[in-house]
């Protein structure tokens, strides 16, 4: 009899973009000593980051912000235009709601801070290879705040957030907003009502056509906002 055999899950490629050189090596051996990833390359400036991106096609590109000449934020369309299968993810030492909200609507899979402990940010990675939203949580609730606090959202607020009516939603994708908007992954909403995780993906998939929105942060703040979370 043969016997099948699991593959393990494919290593995931990661490109380190920081310009302060030792956290950007302690950054890289951190995560290369994690099981399933690798990273393939580094870089100090938002140049030397699309040359490589462009060149090595990595699947995760952690992002800061502060860099030289061209910020973080400014570079997503182009580093995505270099790697379009990539997610980005801002890591960085910003808790302003408005670079979040910028990230965010240039691209970005997600937005972390560096006090994030390392294998916290190995989890975070994985799960936004899965397409789970990866946004620390002191900066979901500080945008879902600036949202509150004014109709008129700032520039950069109100594109990113174009809430539709939720009369819309059927009883089982409210409940699976509220899920989103505490955080919950798909594996946990599917544990949570009992129904398979192929089921919860459709039910996403249903909430982002109904709310007009792109990602699941966003999914996630409009959970908060209306009170879901």
């Amino acid at each position: 009899m043969i016997q099948s055999v699991m593959s393990p899950p494919p290593t995931i490629r990661l490109l380190v973009v920081d310009d302060h050189t030792l956290f950007r090596r302690a950054l890289t051996a951190l995560l290369g000593s994690e099981p399933g990833l690798e990273v393939v390359g580094d870089a100090a400036d938002a140049g030397e980051a699309q040359r490589k991106a462009e060149r090595l096609q990595p699947d995760v590109i952690l992002l800061d912000n502060h860099l030289p000449g061209v910020a973080g934020v400014q570079a997503i369309p182009a580093l995505l235009e270099a790697c379009p299968h990539a997610r980005v993810i801002m890591l960085t030492v910003s808790e302003d709601e408005q670079d979040l909200a910028a990230a965010l609507r240039a691209g970005a899979a997600g937005y972390l801070l560096k006090t994030i402990e390392g294998d916290a940010l190995a989890q975070a990675i994985v799960r936004a290879m899965r397409g789970d939203s990866v946004v620390a949580p002191e900066m979901t609730g500080k945008l879902v705040a600036v949202f509150r606090q004014s109709a008129a959202a700032p520039e950069g607020v109100s594109s990113l957030l174009p809430i539709g009516p939720l009369d819309g939603l059927s009883p089982r994708e409210r409940e699976i907003l509220g899920a989103i908007g505490r955080g919950a992954t798909n594996k946990e909403i599917a544990r949570e009502f009992g129904i398979a995780e192929s089921t919860v993906k459709i039910h996403v998939q249903h909430l982002l056509r109904k709310l007009d929105v792109a990602s699941r942060v966003q999914l996630a703040v409009i959970a908060s906002s209306q009170g879901l979370g």
